[in-house]
């Protein structure tokens, strides 16, 4: 798959497959570590059973994570009708410019959206405009932030980053503030991606052992060579370990 001509209907999550059976199958707690939910979504994956939409956006992340282009946050709904709230989640993912959506719910309009909305806004409105033709009304969004594309990752998900009061802002208001919110995501992303670099470079500068700088005598060559075989430089070569650390699974 090229990561440039990503849809929401090449990775979709069917409507047949919502749990209509009022029993929850998999317990999903949102404190718990992104390596632990990830657990999860392989337990979904090996048991196929129905799901909800909370299990969808954990399932949506397992399945995008080898995408690295293609950035996942989690964007939370809670509407009103008559007189009953409802609470609803769906995966934001943004990629080339575009914003869309993966997600599961009883309306096939209220998850998936394909990468075509420019602005975070427009996507978020296109979700309150379907909830109005239900009759329901917007009383709070919530947009999380970036997702790691590392599954082993021992932190949470941050889920609530911006909380809009939908029943007391002004609709152009609220733009500006998705829209600020969205500006701010793709900077983190530039400045980490710029931020690694200058690291990659003295890294390649400090490869060049000692023994190749011109000038050096064989006395400073001598001395360098026992103090290899000290004691000292033996309990220093574990840290050249800590590279392992990227690639560890915490199983939870």
């Amino acid at each position: 798959m090229r990561h440039s001509n990503i849809t929401s209907s090449h990775i979709s999550l069917t409507a047949d497959r919502y749990n209509h059976t009022g029993t929850q199958f998999f317990e999903i707690k949102k404190t718990r570590p992104l390596s632990g939910l990830m657990e999860t979504a392989r337990e979904m994956i090996r048991e196929s059973l129905p799901i909800k939409c909370l299990e969808a956006v954990i399932l949506g992340i397992y399945l995008t994570n080898g995408l690295t282009s293609v950035e996942r946050f989690p964007i939370s709904f809670k509407t009103q009708f008559s007189g009953h709230h409802f609470h609803h989640v769906v995966l934001g993912v943004y990629c080339n410019g575009r914003y869309g959506t993966l997600g599961m719910s009883r309306r096939t309009d209220l998850m998936d959206r394909s990468l075509s909305f420019r602005t975070l806004s427009e996507l978020v409105f296109d979700f309150e405009d379907s909830y109005r033709r239900y009759q329901h009304t917007m009383k709070k969004i919530k947009i999380g932030l970036y997702v790691p594309h590392n599954p082993h990752v021992f932190q949470p998900i941050e889920w609530n980053y911006l909380v809009i009061n939908a029943s007391k802002q002004a609709r152009e208001d609220m733009r500006k503030e998705l829209e600020k919110h969205g500006r701010d995501m793709r900077m983190k992303i530039l400045k980490s991606s710029s931020a690694q670099s200058p690291i990659k470079e003295r890294t390649r500068g400090k490869s060049l052992s000692p023994r190749r700088r011109p000038g050096s005598s064989p006395q400073r060559r001598q001395h360098a060579h026992r103090r290899d075989k000290s004691p000292a430089a033996l309990d220093r070569k574990p840290a050249e370990l800590s590279t392992l650390s990227d690639g560890y699974q915490i199983r939870i």
